[in-house]
């Protein structure tokens, strides 16, 4: 994927501006951008070796204040360190069950350039829990919801997945919006691995059937055949890419039984063969060894 935005840097002519994170008894203040954030070094330091560190430091003579506190700054988005404010100064935060990306990837990048272990932690094990590594796991997620920088390795497959079959081909292609009003975008090579759109209509794979039907155990051929036909033109046409093949039951209770069956089965087949193969789809490689990275 193409890289993220720039951080915006500290403007010079803006004005300082305090946070709602600004206690009284605060004896730090952490300023990213023109953005300052009054807390507590004990809070800081309790949960990031990082600024345990710092805080047993001397401080430099020519260190500037604000009210008797050191302020700290810091090269990071206002945005990012604030949403790690919130989570460590309201740990259930964590507990909510759908929080935004942007607030994932805040308590990755600066979980691990400050060593706040826990909000790593916490959410890397959210990415785990939502971009299973096994196809088993990923069927059984699609009932339950609708990167230690190594680990996240082995989510990327299902993460791009998710996103290829969340957006259409227009989506994927055009850009979309964030709430900056900046554009994200895949880069061109990123682009290239949604051959995924291609791939599930070649031979063994989810659509591959259609080069061939040779079930002959078919009730009613004439009926059986426009089903199939339907179901292939819909995703050929709308570039879709299939998530589950049981996402087409409304489909199948218009085929007879024995082609029913036999759809299903050969779906099922071709699907899994994709998932198999999915991380080479993102030129990352093969799920035993991502599953292995240290």
């Amino acid at each position: 994927m193409s890289q993220p935005p720039g951080k915006r840097q500290r403007t010079e002519d803006a004005p300082i501006t305090r946070s709602e994170f600004w206690h009284t008894d605060g004896s730090v203040i952490l300023q990213a951008q023109n953005t300052q954030f009054r807390v507590h070094w004990g809070v800081l330091a309790r949960n990031s070796s990082f600024f345990r560190d710092m805080q047993s430091l001397p401080q430099p003579p020519d260190q500037p204040t604000v009210e008797g506190c050191p302020v700290v700054e810091l090269p990071d988005d206002e945005a990012d360190v604030e949403f790690v404010l919130k989570a460590l100064y309201t740990p259930t935060l964590l507990a909510e069950s759908d929080l935004p990306l942007s607030a994932i990837g805040a308590l990755v990048r600066l979980g691990h350039k400050y060593e706040f272990r826990d909000l790593f932690d916490s959410a890397v094990g959210r990415l785990a829990f939502e971009n299973p590594t096994s196809f088993e796991e990923y069927q059984a997620r699609l009932r339950l919801v609708d990167l230690e920088y190594n680990r996240l390795w082995s989510l990327l497959p299902c993460a791009c997945f998710r996103l290829v079959t969340a957006r259409s081909a227009a989506g994927l292609f055009n850009g979309l919006s964030r709430e900056d009003g900046t554009l994200a975008s895949l880069s061109l090579v990123d682009l290239r691995r949604c051959r995924l759109f291609t791939k599930q209509f070649e031979s063994g794979y989810t659509f591959g059937w259609r080069r061939g039907w040779d079930f002959d155990g078919c009730a009613n051929p004439p009926a059986c055949g426009y089903i199939r036909t339907a179901i292939v033109e819909g995703y050929s046409i709308h570039a879709g890419l299939l998530v589950f093949p049981k996402e087409l039951s409304y489909i199948y209770k218009h085929l007879c039984p024995p082609c029913c069956q036999q759809l299903k089965a050969a779906m099922l087949a071709g699907f899994k063969k994709m998932w198999e193969e999915l991380p080479g789809a993102f030129d990352l490689p093969a799920w035993n060894e991502l599953k292995n990275d240290p």
